[in-house]
């Protein structure tokens, strides 16, 4: 399968498709309304729930605003590397754990992303209330796989 028919398949296949996909593939994180599914030898993650991802977006909308400049990204409309997408992903969610469960040291696996988004808004009304500041501070940290090259 040729990549330009995997990706409109994709996307056929897998309208509403898991936000943070990049973190879950990575072993970071699970999550409680995303389901796994095969297309051709891939595997995609799709989002069970409209509003779970909606809320989804906007953790990640409001995360990406508050980390420009960690990210090295001036412009909230560039597209991120996949480096930069998993930073975010994963620091993120690490932050908000660290934050809500007030952890000394930041997890290394949040076992449901739903879940966590979910005691944020029921702790701050809001993910616009959140401590940004306090959750950039992991996505700084984190530094993701260093392969070696050559």
């Amino acid at each position: 399968m040729d990549q330009d028919a995997y990706r409109k398949t994709y996307h056929q296949m897998n309208e509403r498709f898991c936000l943070f996909e990049k973190c879950l593939f990575a072993g970071h994180a699970a999550c409680a309304q995303s389901d796994r599914f095969n297309l051709a030898e891939r595997e995609g993650i799709h989002c069970r729930s409209d509003s779970a991802q909606a809320r989804c977006g906007e953790f990640l909308d409001l995360l990406r605003h508050h980390s420009r400049f960690t990210l090295k990204s001036s412009d909230e409309r560039d597209v991120l590397s996949h480096a930069q997408a998993l930073r975010l992903q994963v620091g993120g969610i690490r932050g908000l754990d660290r934050v809500l469960e007030v952890r000394e040291e930041p997890v290394t696996y949040v076992d449901d992303i739903h879940g966590l988004l979910g005691r944020a808004v029921q702790l701050y009304d809001s993910l616009d209330q959140l401590p940004f500041n306090e959750i950039i501070q992991q996505v700084a940290a984190f530094k993701g796989r260093h392969g070696s090259r050559g």
